[in-house]
């Protein structure tokens, strides 16, 4: 299945709830002001920040008039085309290599399915890949990430359980240089993004990677939960200022009915979603299309 197929298939929870609604306000209104105070009603109940909703719908209204054309098809056209464009103002190209990615974000939003999830992604593109158990505190985690580094075949760096979590990504940036290794997957402990000293550890593994492998393509991804709602735009704020985000990696996305929160990442923080969990199998994590999850939603 290509990736339009899986984005397609992964949030078909979100086309229903989106466009049956979309379908119930052109019933009953005509183009006008109710019809645009309610399309906005309508993305921010997708999880759509105000500010981006009132921005989408001031565009979509704009460009309406001008073309003095009200049709369904057409009005849909031009709210595929706004919310596309948001998307792809934001992107960023597939990485360079050598490339190094740390993973951070809160607890429970699946950063070390991840890193297994994108160990086999980088397998696929014939990369080689070294993975760095960078969670130290949680119980079992280095022993989680050896299972899944195991299923995708790929090199493992760990310390004991309650090391310096700088260390570890030392130890695995000096391998990769050594062995000519094409990308790093950091694996870090999650942290509520309002926790000072968490965050301070986390600026503390940026500062060992840009010291010691300056030569790598640095990438800063945070892992959001898709179910998680307007919350993550406040949740990648927070973790942007302590680090200075790359982008996301969204998992569940198979698993929510709205997810509308992506286009204010974009908009508001430009921040793009750059690889996108569409099921539980190891293959089931792409490079975020935007085109794609426009079309798959509306």
């Amino acid at each position: 299945m290509g990736l339009f197929g899986k984005f397609f298939g992964a949030l078909k929870k979100t086309k229903d709830n989106f466009s049956e609604k979309l379908r119930v306000l052109f019933s009953k209104n005509k183009l006008g002001d109710e019809f645009y105070e309610e399309l906005e009603e309508l993305l921010i109940s997708s999880d759509v920040s105000v500010t981006t909703a009132a921005e989408v719908v001031e565009r979509v209204k704009e460009q309406a008039i001008a073309e003095k054309l009200n049709d369904e098809e057409y009005v849909v056209g031009l709210l595929r085309g706004i919310l596309t464009d948001i998307l792809e103002e934001s992107e960023v190209e597939p990485p360079s290599y050598p490339c190094v990615i740390m993973l951070v974000g809160v607890n429970g939003v699946g950063k070390t399915t991840t890193v297994g999830k994108l160990a086999h992604y980088f397998l696929s593109q014939k990369k080689t890949v070294t993975v760095a158990a960078a969670d130290t505190f949680r119980a079992a985690a280095s022993e989680q990430l050896s299972i899944w580094a195991d299923r995708a075949k790929v090199r493992i760096v760990k310390h004991e359980e309650g090391s310096d979590p700088s260390a570890v990504i030392f130890d695995a940036v000096s391998s990769a240089k050594a062995k000519g290794t094409d990308v790093v997957i950091v694996d870090t402990a999650g942290r509520l993004h309002v926790k000072d000293n968490l965050m301070n550890e986390l600026r503390k593994m940026d500062r060992v990677v840009t010291r010691e492998y300056p030569e790598a393509d640095f990438l800063k991804l945070l892992v959001l939960d898709a179910t998680t709602g307007q919350n993550a735009v406040n949740q990648a704020r927070v973790f942007d200022e302590a680090v200075e985000l790359d982008g996301i990696v969204l998992t569940k996305l198979d698993g929510t009915a709205k997810g509308g929160f992506i286009f204010s990442l974009a908009s508001e923080l430009s921040l793009p979603v750059i690889f996108a969990g569409v099921g539980e199998k190891m293959e089931d994590l792409e490079f975020f299309d935007s085109k794609s999850f426009v079309e798959a939603i509306l």
